[in-house]
């Protein structure tokens, strides 16, 4: 069953390039986006999201798993977060242009100098919180208290600080830096199912993250 998993699961990745190297079906991708923006997001985001959180899984336990996970919950916070993208992308990359106009920021000019630049105050101030989030919803959907009231006080203290900054803060500037520098250098259509692609390694390092707080209990 787990080979079998796999291979899905690398289909459904597969298919993903393939659509969007493929010139036709990429424009009709590239339309879609650009008309359902909050949907495509939402799309985006919670499929690719999922696989990522699939894997995640896998990591910590050697095998996948299907059952008694709450998948659609899962889906439904990756969603949230692909409309979250949504904006956020725009967001810092208008900011971020403004900077550069007035110059308060060097690098006028430079489009990778302003890659760079929205990349890394979108991780400096959006993506810790974000991953701090993800880490909250995951342990609620655990709990099977994610459309319940939330314990917020209880599950942000079962948090494994030290690793969440050890692991995923670090991977905040030694990853997704220069990987949303890269990701903001595409035309904005193409910004955020970059996202969502990164979303799958996003799972592998939460997924590493989990493990190795479970191996200090």
């Amino acid at each position: 069953m787990n080979r079998l998993i796999t291979v899905i699961w690398l289909i459904i990745l597969g298919a993903v390039f393939t659509m969007l190297s493929a010139p036709e079906s990429r424009e009709v991708f590239r339309q879609l986006t650009l008309a359902y923006p909050y949907t495509m997001g939402f799309l985006k985001i919670g499929i690719l999201g999922a696989m990522g959180e699939l894997l995640g899984g896998r990591i910590v336990t050697g095998g996948w798993r299907l059952t008694s996970i709450r998948l659609h919950q899962r889906m439904l916070v990756w969603g949230f977060l692909g409309w979250l993208f949504t904006a956020v992308f725009p967001l810092f990359s208008f900011g971020v242009d403004g900077l550069l106009d007035v110059g308060l920021i060097p690098g006028a000019g430079s489009t990778l100098a302003a890659a760079f630049w929205k990349s890394f105050f979108m991780n400096l101030i959006f993506a810790f919180p974000m991953m701090v989030f993800h880490r909250v919803t995951d342990s609620l959907i655990e709990r099977g208290e994610l459309f319940s009231a939330w314990p917020l006080v209880e599950v942000y203290t079962n948090i494994d600080w030290r690793n969440m900054f050890r692991i995923v803060g670090a991977a905040c500037i030694r990853f997704w830096i220069p990987a949303h520098t890269f990701t903001f250098l595409l035309p904005v259509e193409f910004r955020v199912v970059c996202a969502a692609l990164l979303a799958v390694v996003l799972g592998a390092i939460l997924g590493f993250a989990k493990k190795r707080a479970q191996s200090r209990v």
